[in-house]
């Protein structure tokens, strides 16, 4: 998709619009997970040094409740931002007035402003959300060029995303939206080969039209996660209590006839009977659980199996854990394969947005891997081959 990028612009004097995805999980007043500012640092960084006057937003969760704004605001996140940067970052706690309005005029080249979350606009009417077409127009007013770094809704149309973008001539992408282009748009479209897919997490609904559209695209695909659980119920097999969809069992007994020799599923699981961070009570394959028992992760035949088809691949594309990551006990399945990730070599490695992405930086893989999604739903919806609002509104080459 060729779009215009921020390098195509002359920044110098213009006041820059920035889209950024600073939808950050904060906890008691402390921001616990900053990747996704420390991402957008290079996009900032280069309107500031070309003389751009740099106007950044962001949403923050959802914002329902006059009482959500308490908890909701953008004023810590510029505050990590500036810290980031190393320069003042002048936080306007409003989305639109003449308070805004004034900040903005103020601005010199090479300075920054951030208003407050955009979904605040959304306790009238749903108005940024639902892509309101007086919104757009007004955010779109208060700059000269638009450049959209949030990957992470790109597939949503938004006011502050496509609403901007349909009303102002130049509307281009980051450094951090054309990385996402670039990589899980190129694996879809034109992988190198072989291509491995690896899909995880908790359910099948979630990744139906993952699935089938990388059983197009994909020399295999590697099933593993509370998704398994499904596939290995559609052969037949007692699951115990495992997690699993019973209304989508004729749906993966078509998947695994569509995708013969193309689906790989684990071999073994470690056994547990409660859902707590227990060591397993045994290891093996499916016909060794016992009743009332559930599988929390993939054993290590498994983990072999996965690695073997892992390593000779050239494009690897993962998507969702391999376990209850979040316990000590049963993350040795993801571990695992951000290890046989990290030691591909001359191989293109892609980590989709959340858990897999979470469990990637948590685990200390995030240097090894080419690429980190900044995106959950927007990159499950473009491994799925659809097209992204948000991109889509851009300004082409």
């Amino acid at each position: 998709m060729a779009k215009k990028t921020v390098r195509d612009l002359k920044l110098k004097g213009k006041k820059v619009l920035v889209r950024v995805d600073f939808n950050v999980p904060i906890q008691n007043g402390n921001i616990t997970d900053d990747n996704r500012i420390v991402q957008a640092i290079p996009t900032l960084k280069y309107i500031l040094d070309q003389g751009g006057r740099a106007i950044v937003f962001s949403h923050l969760g959802r914002v329902k409740t006059e009482e959500d704004k308490a908890s909701k605001s953008l004023k810590v996140v510029s505050e990590r931002l500036e810290e980031l940067l190393g320069k003042e970052v002048k936080f306007v706690p409003v989305t639109r007035g003449s308070e805004l309005e004034v900040a903005i005029s103020n601005l010199k080249d090479g300075e920054i402003l951030m208003f407050e979350n955009t979904r605040f606009e959304d306790l009238d009417g749903n108005k940024e959300s639902k892509n309101n077409p007086e919104l757009g127009k007004y955010w779109a007013s208060l700059g000269d060029v638009f450049v959209n770094d949030a990957f992470g809704t790109a597939h949503r149309a938004h006011a502050s995303n496509v609403g901007i973008a349909s009303n102002i001539k130049d509307s281009v992408a980051g450094f951090l939206l054309e990385k996402e282009i670039k990589f899980i748009g190129g694996a879809v479209d034109n992988p190198k080969r072989p291509f491995v897919a690896i899909l995880g997490g908790a359910k099948v609904s979630d990744k139906i039209s993952v699935i089938e559209n990388l059983l197009e695209k994909a020399d295999k695909v590697i099933i593993g996660g509370g998704m398994a659980y499904t596939f290995l119920n559609a052969q037949g097999y007692d699951i115990g209590t495992s997690l699993f969809e019973a209304d989508k069992v004729e749906l993966a007994k078509n998947l695994l006839e569509k995708g013969k020799g193309k689906i790989i599923l684990p071999v073994d699981f470690a056994f547990t009977d409660k859902f707590e961070d227990k060591a397993p009570t045994h290891v093996g394959p499916i016909t060794d659980i016992k009743e009332g028992e559930m599988s929390l992760d993939i054993g290590p035949k498994t983990l072999e199996l996965f690695a073997k088809e892992i390593k000779n691949a050239k494009t690897v594309v993962w998507n969702g854990p391999m376990g209850v990551f979040e316990m000590d006990n049963y993350r040795k399945g993801t571990i695992g394969v951000c290890e046989a990730l990290a030691n591909l070599k001359d191989a293109i490695t892609i980590v989709g947005g959340g858990d897999s992405a979470a469990a990637a930086i948590q685990f200390g893989y995030e240097d090894k891997i080419t690429h980190i999604s900044t995106g959950g739903g927007a990159s499950l919806e473009y491994l799925e081959g659809k097209v992204l609002p948000g991109v889509a509104a851009l300004s082409d080459k």
